[in-house]
């Protein structure tokens, strides 16, 4: 994927070497998608927006690594100043031998690129535990808190999650630091981590082209929600709870957005969903490419986000520099994104009672976020903002680690 923003660098003979060489490693979602034959790497929101702020940094050499269970044709370079590495483990090398495979694979290649400091892209895969094993300073950034999540969801013994939950714990007091996204994170991660950063998440920059005019009332408005179909996002009991806003002749109209597994929640939902389809109120549309999902909260004047643990929220933001009107839980990073958003409705995370009358208020009265909560997210979010903040913060590591 050819890295949105990026500027070429002046083909100047006297042009310098990059300050700070980096390597990121983080999750190709080819492999995740089980996409083989693309020949374009993918990657998470976050990640991405981070690599098109990196883009901009000339001072920076970047080179992005991401395992793979098969070989897979890719480009030597996603921007100017940034490398990519497909690294092929096999699939003996992934979670049932600790990861032992990625970590070797990314050992071998950091020794032929010598970064100066490694940052590995979440504790959910392989990313955290190679960065930590990797020979080299180097920093994580928190993206889910698994240990919570297994926590929350009280997960079964030898389950991914449960895994999941114990190389997190066993990562964070290892790496010479960590970005939390979030007060909710920075608060779960302290007692376990030798230095800490509070570093938010960055737009992706389609999300900051064209922003849109904020658009008037409607009669039936457009309520969007988006995220993977899983219990932690609760889309069964955000169709229940629409459905007896729908049951009282409310006019509105709703759009579920994301992917859904073959396990039994997203299996339920399919069914649930199909009946309100019926219905004519409701519609699933899966996974929408960037361009199409933007597109989509163009048309929508509502995003309802009702995580029961979120880390950050990534869309919350997104849909708030659209325009869009929340209605979110009160957990985690949702309340980072939506301080100073006198637009922002944030409910008890238990409070469906509460959830409903805050719609039903707003549906029979719709009004959208304002330009001042747009600039609020572009002031905060911009990627060029983020990505200089990290290379401040691996400035910092790399002084700690070899003091003067």
């Amino acid at each position: 994927m050819q890295i949105r923003g990026a500027k070429a660098l002046k083909n100047n003979p006297i042009w310098k070497s990059p300050s700070l060489r980096l390597a990121l490693l983080t999750t190709d979602n080819r492999e995740n998608n089980r996409d083989y034959s693309a020949t374009i790497p993918y990657f998470g929101a976050a990640p991405t927006a981070l690599l098109e702020g990196f883009s901009n940094l000339p001072d920076l050499e970047v080179h992005v690594l991401s395992c793979t269970q098969q070989p897979m044709s890719s480009p030597a370079k996603l921007a100017d100043n940034i490398w990519f590495h497909s690294l092929h483990v096999p699939k003996i090398g992934w979670l049932r031998t600790g990861y032992a495979g990625c970590i070797f694979a990314v050992r071998k290649k950091l020794q032929e690129i010598q970064p100066d400091i490694v940052h590995g892209q979440g504790t959910e895969r392989d990313c955290g535990i190679s960065a930590v094993f990797s020979g080299f300073p180097n920093v994580i950034t928190i993206h889910g808190n698994m240990a919570e999540l297994a926590r929350i969801f009280h997960a079964r013994f030898g389950s991914f999650h449960w895994w999941t939950a114990k190389l997190e714990n066993f990562i964070l007091p290892r790496t010479g630091g960590v970005f939390c996204n979030s007060f909710h994170t920075k608060t779960l991660v302290s007692p376990r981590a030798q230095a800490i950063w509070l570093v938010p998440n960055a737009l992706r920059t389609a999300f900051l082209d064209h922003i849109p005019i904020i658009r008037n009332a409607v009669q039936r408005p457009l309520i969007l929600v988006v995220g993977v179909v899983t219990p932690n996002k609760r889309q069964l009991e955000l169709l229940a709870c629409l459905k007896r806003l729908h049951q009282q002749k409310v006019h509105f109209q709703v759009k579920f957005l994301g992917s859904a597994g073959s396990d039994t929640y997203a299996n339920n939902f399919r069914s649930k969903i199909a009946a309100a389809e019926l219905e004519g109120w409701a519609n699933y549309c899966g996974v929408l490419k960037e361009v199409t999902l933007i597109q989509c909260m163009d048309t929508a004047h509502a995003l309802l986000h009702f995580p029961q643990e979120e880390a950050f929220g990534l869309v919350v933001a997104e849909s708030l520099v659209r325009g869009l009107k929340l209605f979110a839980s009160s957990v985690g990073g949702i309340r980072d994104i939506a301080s100073g958003v006198p637009e922002a409705d944030l409910i008890d995370p238990e409070d469906w009672e509460g959830l409903q009358r805050s719609l039903l208020r707003w549906i029979q009265k719709p009004i959208s976020s304002s330009p001042q909560t747009q600039q609020l997210m572009i002031s905060r979010y911009h990627p060029k903002v983020i990505a200089t903040r990290h290379l401040e913060i691996y400035r910092e590591v790399l002084s700690a680690s070899n003091p003067s």
